[in-house]
């Protein structure tokens, strides 16, 4: 009784999500692809995020917009897009991205809680994946970044699903004596600033590794970060792969090499460590 099926009008779907939050509600709006997020972005980017500020407090909008993203089902350039980096660009809204099972539920759990518009994006290359989930309730801060695995030689700051693929690297440099530590941010906005530089103070290297589009994207974002609050600790120039500059092709085949995958990753670090 409380599931809506609503007519496919995003836009109408958010201005509705934006006005049930402003009375008191706390609304989940499903949009079944991230590429028509883009048809809520008015009510979304103007109104959602804006209100509390434009209102002088007097009103909050506590609603939460689950969406996927990512290749995966040969679906074309309109279904298979990774557009986060839009919403991570506007002030007023908050962004979880979860890697794992557990991180999903406790991010969404977290989500629902929050005073605040918060957009979560899942890969659907990750809904087969499983992990251990407690009974009872529990939820994942936002801005609290979890270093998956700990290294010496390089830190590899992971987006989404690209910390399950940086996880299978890191077992193929291991074998060659790289040790490479991998943090998951878990949350966009609000970044854990503290958790990744504190990593690369460790390590003294750094890669950031995201699926959607190298051009203007987190990667970039992130990477300026890390220039920033720990230049005096590197030994090189932080690096970035992700996903490339095109639209998402239909076909299998094409549409894999638009993704960083565990080979660019094993090269990409190979050449970090090495100086190159």
């Amino acid at each position: 009784a409380r599931v809506i099926d609503t007519p496919i009008s995003e836009s109408a779907t958010m201005g509705v999500a934006v006005g049930a939050a402003m009375t008191g509600l706390r609304p989940i709006v499903e949009i079944m692809f991230g590429d028509f997020v883009t048809l809520a972005m008015d009510q979304l980017v103007n109104q959602a995020a804006k209100i509390h500020y434009m209102s002088a407090g007097q009103f909050r909008v506590p609603l939460v917009l689950r969406t996927t993203m990512g290749i995966g089902a040969n679906l074309g350039p309109q279904h298979s897009q990774s557009l986060y980096a839009w919403i991570a660009h506007v002030p007023g809204l908050k962004l979880a991205i979860p890697a794992t099972a557990y991180d999903a539920k406790g991010l969404f759990a977290a989500a629902i809680r929050d005073d605040n518009p918060v957009v979560i994006f899942e890969d659907r290359l990750l809904y087969g994946a499983t992990s251990d989930i407690p009974r009872a309730p529990y939820l994942v801060p936002f801005g609290q970044a979890e270093v998956k695995r700990r290294g010496r030689d390089a830190t590899i700051v992971a987006i989404g699903r690209m910390v399950p693929v940086a996880l299978a690297a890191a077992t193929i440099l291991a074998a060659e004596g790289i040790e490479v530590e991998i943090v998951d941010p878990r949350t966009i906005v609000p970044l854990d600033v503290e958790t990744i530089v504190a990593s690369v103070r460790r390590t003294n290297r750094a890669l950031v590794v995201d699926g959607g589009s190298r051009q203007f994207g987190i990667a970039g974002e992130i990477a300026a970060t890390i220039q920033e609050a720990a230049f005096d600790w590197l030994d090189a120039p932080v690096a970035r792969l992700a996903g490339e500059n095109v639209p998402i092709p239909m076909s299998r085949t094409l549409e894999k090499l638009t993704q960083p995958d565990e080979a660019r990753l094993v090269a990409r670090i190979r050449d970090l460590v090495a100086g190159r």
